[in-house]
């Protein structure tokens, strides 16, 4: 077995099944779930599936930099760990952004100056703090601008790994989506190497069609292994969608990531 704990993502696999079904087949493969929205979901019937979850998206609106987009952030951050409460969730998600429809950012902006990277940070610190109060941890995804998530402010993963740093918060760690950065920046195990110890989870899929490892261009058995080497013993979870059968996607997710 591997000392990673495996997980995938319940929003983009058995998408023709009840939610609460999803998490059960995901158990059934050997693993645990991960999820993005809380509000438009029955947590009592999620929690009672008994199936760990163990990151799901950790506000509904706001962003880093306005004042007023930060105290929103804040606000539903909360709606968010109370959520969490209820299914027992460790991990909550943020991003640069809030982001809409199609995960394009509600407020873009291309560019941010030296102001906007200490009111992110100021407002991360406040996240932080917020899940010390909790007991739960936020984690700052990175994302790709060039297909995914144009106009995301603080997308790159040097861009979150920076601000992550800065804050230096056990509360806050980085949610290293290793899909995206190979889209955006590429040198995977090198990155990994350097987030190391700023690493909440890891998060994969292949480049390009974001389907499940195997199916295109990153070599995932040579970042296992270089995991392995390092002595990361967290969470990688497969953020992907199927490319044949959901079945055969967990089988091909988990054979890439257990040991050899």
């Amino acid at each position: 077995m591997s000392g990673f704990t495996l997980a995938a993502c319940a929003e983009m696999i058995f998408l023709d099944l009840p939610f609460d079904e999803r998490l059960r087949r995901i158990h059934e493969a050997g693993l645990v779930a991960e999820m993005w929205s809380f509000d438009d979901k029955d947590l009592a019937a999620l929690a009672a599936t008994w199936v760990p979850i163990v990151n799901m998206t950790g506000y509904l609106r706001g962003e880093l930099i306005d004042e007023a987009g930060a105290d929103e952030l804040l606000r539903t951050a909360r709606i968010a760990l109370d959520a969490a409460a209820v299914i027992d969730c460790p991990r909550l998600n943020v991003h640069g952004t809030g982001l809409g429809p199609g995960g394009l950012p509600v407020v873009p902006r291309a560019h941010v100056d030296g102001a906007d990277w200490l009111a992110a940070a100021r407002t991360l610190e406040r996240l932080a703090r917020l899940g010390e109060e909790a007991g739960r941890v936020f984690t700052l995804e990175n994302l790709n601008v060039a297909v995914d998530h144009p106009g995301t402010p603080f997308a790159r993963a040097a861009d979150t790994l920076a601000l992550v740093r800065a804050v230096d918060h056990p509360n806050l760690r980085l949610n290293l989506d290793l899909y995206h950065a190979q889209i955006g920046e590429g040198n995977l195990i090198e990155l990994v190497e350097e987030a190391l110890p700023h690493i909440g989870e890891i998060q994969v899929a292949d480049v390009p069609g974001r389907r499940e490892p195997g199916t295109g261009e990153i070599h995932h058995l040579a970042i296992a292994d270089a995991l392995r080497r390092l002595g990361y013993e967290g969470t990688v979870a497969m953020e992907a969608y199927a490319s044949e059968t959901p079945e055969l996607a967990l089988q091909r997710f988990s054979e890439a990531f257990s040991d050899r």
